[in-house]
């Protein structure tokens, strides 16, 4: 059973952090954004969450607080997407999910709320945005999770292969897993394909 009860299964977007290096990133936000409910969008840390690895070896930072920062720039990258697209709602929890739900709208998830707080995600690099997407899933019960990428997974290949291959993290097996619904991992120029059919399906 998943933790949080929403009116609808949500559908889990992971749009990955290396998106901000992509020209086509406002198109695919307005079409995720045009798609609406019961779409709940988690971005990645991106270039902010890269700074974070610089500094902790720069300032002997701990596991810890680097956890903590690279959630905030999972946060700070969500509220520039959300200034991309402004009928995307954000979204810190499950009654802000439930309300964008309720408008019809895409939310986009701000973490810190909910994965601050959380006792069962590791403070290590070893847990990233995907993981916490594929979390974020199984908290919700998503009807699926969608990760899309500047690169594609090899046809046929399962989240073991992914994370062998370096595509996602070591934790996100396990955490994927759990999950009831399929998961899948797409390109930008696959993703808006399928939006302009009126899907998104993992």
């Amino acid at each position: 059973m998943p933790d949080l009860q929403l009116p609808r299964r949500p559908e889990i977007v992971k749009l990955g952090g290396s998106l901000t290096g992509d020209p086509r990133l406002p198109a695919l936000l307005g079409a995720l954004a045009r798609h609406g409910a019961p779409l709940l969008l988690v971005a990645g840390g991106g270039p902010l969450a890269d700074g974070v690895r610089v500094l902790q070896p720069r300032l002997s930072l701990s596991e810890g607080a680097c956890h903590r920062m690279a959630i905030l720039a999972m946060e700070q990258t969500a509220i520039a997407f959300a200034d991309l697209a402004p009928h995307i709602a954000l979204a810190d929890g499950p009654e802000a999910i439930a309300r964008a739900q309720a408008e019809g709208r895409a939310a986009l998830w701000l973490p810190a709320r909910m994965a601050l707080a959380a006792r069962d995600l590791p403070e290590s690099w070893d847990l990233t945005s995907d993981s916490l997407a594929a979390w974020l899933a199984g908290e919700t019960g998503a009807a699926g999770l969608v990760l899309v990428k500047s690169t594609a997974a090899a046809p046929g290949s399962a989240p073991a292969d992914w994370a062998a291959a370096g595509l996602v993290d070591p934790l996100f097996p396990a955490f994927a897993a759990r999950l009831a619904g399929p998961v899948a991992v797409t390109t930008v120029e696959a993703a808006l394909a399928s939006l302009e059919h009126g899907s998104l399906a993992a």
